[in-house]
């Protein structure tokens, strides 16, 4: 292995060897924890009604903790983070506030402003941004007005109300720093931007998480007290003797000492429940004391399991103050010396390290867009705590859950039993995993921590994750539903990343992955393929409003899909797991017999989606040149959705090459491989043919043939279809003019083009697949269209836009898509990003136009950011896309 090459690359080095734990500390704090099914005790399964954000500042969490700009340590014990008031709003500023599912004209959406930008892979130096009102925060009127408008009409924004106007904020930065492993400084730097003089209450907290209320004797009660008038001393069974330290801040009238204030981190049942409180020190008293004015709420004996420094300052326009705090594991009389220069020294090494990483001809502003990817998906790391079996029986001190839970959501995944940490999808609006959408998160993730990429993607199969059948768990809201199986192709891409960036491949790395995957593999040809054709469904699969009906969801016609998208995230599961079975084939000669197993299983699925016999018509319509879903009736009758959606253009997603010296270094697969072909021929006459060589001498495995790529890349490639400015689109515009529409017994279902939030239910409030850009597919694109242009080489050339003239090869075509993507980040030529769309601030004003927010998805025409505003887990692939390109800049 390559000796490292700065002193981040030394922590990576040291916590890979187990010998110093640099990631015991890290942003393992979620954003929500309330309205999650964890918390979620009800009959009904109704999350976001049983635990709101009313109830939050008041309630104990059962299965993990929430906070603002914060950490804790890898097992949540122990939490820091950061809470501020006005002096204006209802409540303290602790959490992240945003609308519920039911609350939102377009579902669930966060309604506050904040922004990661920087993290090293270590958490050795963070740095996030969030923006505070001074007016009061108008938690009625987000709720009332997204609640009045239809879903035809835009969401109603924090920004929308006014409370940004004439720069009437706070701009609070919160730094993270380590001296060591355990060591962790934070400095928040407090900016008033606007015109008048404004108070500010700024309260560091630390709290544990409650983990002793709920009735177990075996748990001890951890505990924290006052230890001088500015430090606090933390103990509890697995982090024993935390010190906590406060600095006076100065400000222009000279230095302002804090208060310590403690409470305990319990539910306050009279506000809650209208039962006595066992105690008056509650979760919520901090909050009561300061916002409400109440007496008695705070312990005087400074001492309890929830605590605060409570500094109240008052900032001129425009002034700046700078509060320091310091979290160890042991007692220091000067614990704030050399606390400054080691926020430059790691400033320094962050910036020496992501030196390495960055290609050299990148623009600033690559640089910057790239840097905040990079922090995102850093940031969005997340604890993650969750026993089902003692979710769904309950807790010794509580009342036991209603039985109708015990048949209820997720009631079949017993054995997950889980406390780790996870790459989130975005730490507000999907504050758990999904397993998709984790595969994806890997990759950019392996530029900088391939290490972390790999556990995460070990980590999903294990066996309290993995059902006992083989299924994956797709997410917390329905573990039972199914996601695209993508995971083999993430690990495929992260071993290679590893391999480069390492110098040496990580065979057991991909071997524990296939094996696991293999089970999996198993599950979906078992559960699947309903009529045994190599036809598979899989309901939604992600593709939330794609089509007419709920794919997750009994038909109301009866009988079932044949899904052209399930078959062929099933054909490129096979190519995935064929790739790495060759590779492993190299270091052991047994994985040549399971590669070729995933060789002849994927000439069946192709065969089957291209032509599946006189008594099954193929997904493949000719007349039109497109992959469509077919709906199979109960009576037999066979028919096509002909809507152009993106399950068409998945079929494209398999394709794969195999190289010569490969073939030849695998005699027994060559055979093997060579015998089905000369007995099978009318398998292969239908797909991309394996029987003759292309560019360099390589072999080609793919569903679409030339003959179907010839007839799919210019409806890919029409800007009045598929290709937009900014990407592929999930639907084609033509749909726009044309809808499609299903008649189901007098039932008129209809699917337009929408390139933006979506004007149906039919799947989730915010879940849109018909017409914005979405970035996995985006990238799955870019990837399958350089594999083909391995096979056919340079002469293969495509008019690209469709209209233009301009003639390009699939390579050449590839990068454009790539190019396209990237610039929704980008000041285009008159300095506006698309991706904050008509946001007129985020464009001009110099305090917010160099904040990225990376969003779910994003509109299909104009590129504007929409969905799940800090979803950097996906869209963080656009850092492997800036990576790859090498940068537009000379």
């Amino acid at each position: 292995m390559p000796m490292p090459l700065t002193p981040e690359h030394q922590r990576l080095a040291d916590h890979r060897s187990r010998n110093i734990d640099w990631k015991l500390w890290g942003p393992y704090l979620s954003e929500r924890a309330w309205g999650t099914v964890r918390e979620d005790y009800s009959p009904d399964g109704t999350a976001w009604d049983y635990l709101p954000h009313d109830h939050a500042r008041s309630r104990a969490y059962r299965w993990s903790e929430d906070g603002l700009l914060g950490i804790c340590d890898r097992r949540q014990n122990l939490c820091l983070a950061v809470a501020l008031w006005n002096e204006r709003d209802p409540i303290l500023k602790e959490r992240l506030f945003g609308l519920t599912g039911p609350q939102g004209n377009h579902g669930e959406d966060v309604k506050e402003y904040y922004f990661y930008l920087d993290s090293t892979p270590t958490h050795s130096y963070m740095q996030a941004l969030y923006k505070y009102p001074q007016a009061a925060f108008p938690y009625g009127w987000l709720v009332d007005e997204n609640r009045r408008r239809s879903r035809l009409e835009p969401e109603f924004e924090l920004m929308d109300t006014g409370v940004f106007d004439q720069d009437r904020y706070f701009d609070v930065f919160a730094e993270y720093a380590k001296a060591g492993p355990e060591d962790v400084l934070l400095r928040l730097t407090i900016v008033n931007r606007g015109p008048d003089p404004a108070p500010l209450h700024v309260l560091p907290q630390t709290y544990f998480r409650n983990t002793w209320s709920w009735g177990y004797s075996w748990i001890a009660k951890p505990e924290m007290h006052a230890e001088g008038p500015a430090a606090i001393l933390a103990n509890c069974k697995h982090l024993p003797g935390q010190w906590l330290y406060f600095d006076a801040a100065n400000t222009a009238s000279g230095p302002l000492a804090p208060e310590l204030w403690f409470t305990e981190n319990e539910s306050n049942a009279a506000r809650l429940w209208g039962t006595p409180s066992a105690s008056p020190y509650v979760k919520d008293s901090i909050n009561d004391t300061l916002v409400n004015g109440a007496e008695g709420r705070l312990n005087p004996a400074q001492q309890g399991t929830k605590a605060a420094a409570h500094y109240h300052l008052m900032l001129a326009p425009g002034e700046t103050v700078v509060l320091r705090a310091k979290l160890t594991n042991g007692a220091t009389a000067t614990p704030f010396d050399g606390f400054d220069p080691v926020f430059a020294d790691r400033q320094a090494e962050a910036e020496a390290f992501y030196d390495t990483v960055q290609p050299k001809r990148l623009s600033d502003d690559e640089r910057r867009v790239m840097r905040q990817a990079f922090a995102g998906l850093m940031w969005t790391k997340q604890y993650y705590g969750y026993d089902v079996d003692q979710w769904l029986i309950g807790d010794p001190a509580a009342p036991p859950p209603p039985p109708e839970r015990l048949e209820g959501r997720n009631s079949d995944w017993v054995h997950l039993h889980t406390s780790d940490v996870l790459s989130m999808p975005d730490k507000w609006e999907y504050p758990w995993f999904a397993a998709w959408d984790l595969a994806f998160h890997t990759v950019p993730i392996a530029l900088i921590d391939p290490d972390f990429a790999k556990r995460q993607l070990i980590l999903i199969l294990r066996e309290w994750y993995m059902h006992p059948n083989g299924q994956i768990p797709a997410y917390e809201w329905a573990f039972g539903d199914v996601n695209p199986p993508v995971q083999a192709w993430a690990a495929w891409r992260v071993y290679k990343i590893d391999q480069k960036l390492n110098g040496t491949p990580d065979v057991a790395f991909l071997k524990r992955v296939f094996l696991k995957l293999m089970l999996n593999f198993t599950w979906w040809v078992n559960r699947k393929d309903q009529a045994g054709r190599n036809i598979f469904e899989g309901g939604f699969l992600g593709l939330d409003n794609i089509g007419v009906f709920d794919r997750s969801a009994p038909l109301p016609t009866g009988g079932y899909l044949e899904q052209a998208d399930g078959t062929s995230w099933m054909a490129m599961y096979c190519l995935n797991l064929l790739a790495i079975a060759l590779e492993l084939a190299r270091h052991d000669p047994a994985y040549e017999d399971v590669a070729t197993k995933f060789f002849e299983h994927f000439i069946y699925i192709a065969h089957a989606i291209n032509n599946v016999g006189p008594d099954h018509r193929s997904l493949w319509d000719d007349g039109d040149g497109f992959f469509y879903d077919a709906l199979r009736l109960p009576d037999g009758s066979h028919f096509p959705l002909k809507i152009r959606s993106l399950v068409g253009l998945i079929p494209l997603f398999a394709v794969e090459t195999l190289e010569p010296d490969l073939l030849d270094l695998l005699p027994r697969f060559r055979a093997r491989m060579q015998w089905f072909l000369d007995n099978r021929p009318e398998m292969v006459s239908s797909i991309a043919s394996i029987t003759t060589p292309g560019e360099g001498g390589r072999r080609l495995l793919a569903i679409a043939d030339r003959a179907k790529l010839d007839r799919i890349l210019p409806r890919l490639l029409d800007p009045d279809q598929f290709l937009g400015d900014y990407g592929v689109r999930a639907l084609s515009r033509a749909h726009l003019k044309y809808p499609y529409e299903l008649n189901v017994d007098g039932d008129v279902r209809r699917v337009t083009y929408e390139p933006a939030e979506s004007s149906t239910g039919l799947f989730g409030g915010n879940s849109n697949w018909r017409g914005p850009i979405w970035f996995p597919a985006n990238f799955l694109m870019i990837e399958s269209l350089q594999k083909y242009h391995h096979y056919y080489g340079p002469d293969y050339r495509v008019e690209c836009p469709r209209g233009s003239g301009r003639m390009l090869n699939l390579n050449e075509v590839a990068a454009d898509l790539s190019r396209r993507l990237i610039s929704i980040f980008l000041h285009d030529e008159s300095g506006r990003r698309p991706v904050y769309g008509g946001a007129e601030r985020f464009q001009k004003d110099p305090q917010w136009r160099d904040y990225i927010q990376y969003y779910e998805y994003f509109h299909g025409d104009n590129g504007a950011g929409i969905g799940a505003s800090h979803q950097s887990g996906w869209t963080s692939l656009v850092a492997k896309l800036i990576q790859q390109s090498g940068g537009a800049s000379e």
